[in-house]
């Protein structure tokens, strides 16, 4: 069997590419983290122009109806480009639950909005794919949300917010409604925002109309992979930066890359980081054709990933020596991104833990 891209994904994935160059270069992404601005309007329309927003709605309600794979494509040139721009949960993760379980009504009223740019979402999750943490967790009563809800995806500016209770029930919030406190947290990673949100008999409108339970698995195993692929992306442009730093940076009169020791570095960063990619396509494939496998593969790529994504992070930085830690080649934008990636959604720790439970080899929590 033969698994590659399709030459439309292949072209996709340049297009996404050569944006982000022109819009998301160091030099920006410097001047936002600096300002503390996760949502960079300019690279937002830049994407949206693009169509990537779309990418997960039906294509009835506006998008395009693409599969998993195509959005991962997406989030790993984003990595690539640490750029400061919502995707996630905007394009992929609320698209998905209010298809999955929103009423005619919800999917008529957001995802046209979410496929154009027009809207942004955010997703409240963290507690069921993370576990819950002490005195976070939401309840609902009576069409109304109580409690906190902690590193919320892209929720400090959205318009509306899906949010998972206590139950793994989904509700539809606004993000203008009384009673939602929104807090923004501080990070490792300045180019991408986590709130922290607090309900005070928020209104919200419950996710229903489909199977609730399974649209949240499918949102976490979503997520997971494409915080894999964003890690990718982030960990090959470090792999590249140290290449090049080894081919131009000269010790005793000999460009430091000619030395066998760096060449090894280089060398293992590229062989550990690789067969990542497969696993995250397969992960991917499996989303949309092998459901029965989608929890168990997700959990391996984002863990995996993960976990070769901090080696790369590391080791790029010590080819680059004591330069490799100052702000003057800001390596540590990925760095820090990498970090951010491993913790989200689930640590390789937990992610490993589910595998095992997945399979049978231990006993759930």
């Amino acid at each position: 069997m033969e698994f590659g891209l399709s030459e439309d994904q292949k072209l996709l994935q340049e297009s996404v590419r050569g944006t982000l160059e022109k819009v998301s270069p160091l030099e920006r992404v410097r001047a936002a983290a600096e300002k503390g601005e996760t949502e960079a309007a300019d690279i937002a329309q830049a994407l949206a122009d693009l169509g990537v927003f779309g990418m997960m709605v039906p294509e009835r309600h506006g998008g395009m109806g693409m599969a998993l794979l195509d959005a991962a494509l997406v989030a790993e040139m984003l990595g690539r480009h640490v750029a400061p721009a919502g995707f996630i949960a905007t394009a992929v993760m609320a698209p998905l639950a209010i298809a999955g379980a929103g009423s005619e009504a919800q999917q008529e009223k957001w995802l046209p909005k979410l496929a154009s740019g027009e809207a942004k979402a955010g997703v409240a999750i963290a507690e069921a794919a993370s576990g819950a943490r002490e005195g976070a967790g939401v309840t609902a009563s009576g069409g109304k949300l109580n409690g906190k809800s902690l590193f919320a995806l892209e929720a400090e500016n959205a318009d509306i917010i899906v949010v998972a209770d206590k139950a793994g029930a989904l509700h539809l919030v606004s993000g203008d409604a009384k009673g939602l406190t929104r807090i923004q947290l501080t990070s490792i990673d300045l180019t991408r925002g986590l709130t922290e949100l607090q309900f005070d008999n928020v209104e919200a409108e419950a996710l229903s109309s489909g199977d609730a339970a399974a649209t949240l698995r499918r949102m976490v195993d979503a997520g997971r992979v494409m915080l894999a692929a964003d890690t990718l992306g982030a960990g090959w442009m470090m792999i590249e930066k140290a290449v090049a730093y080894a081919g131009e940076r000269k010790q005793f009169n000999r460009v430091i890359g000619s030395f066998q020791a760096v060449k090894h570095m280089c060398a293992e960063m590229a062989a550990e980081l690789e067969p990542c990619r497969s696993l995250i396509w397969y992960a991917a494939h499996a989303f949309d054709a092998m459901p029965e496998e989608a929890g168990l593969m997700a959990a391996h790529a984002k863990a995996h990933t993960a976990e070769m994504g901090r080696f790369v992070a590391r080791t790029a930085t010590e080819v680059h020596g004591g330069m490799g830690f100052t702000d003057l080649l800001g390596l540590h934008y990925w760095f820090k991104r990498i970090g951010l990636d491993r913790q989200l959604l689930g640590s390789p720790e937990r992610l490993r833990h589910e595998a095992a439970v997945l399979q049978g080899w231990a006993a759930a929590d």
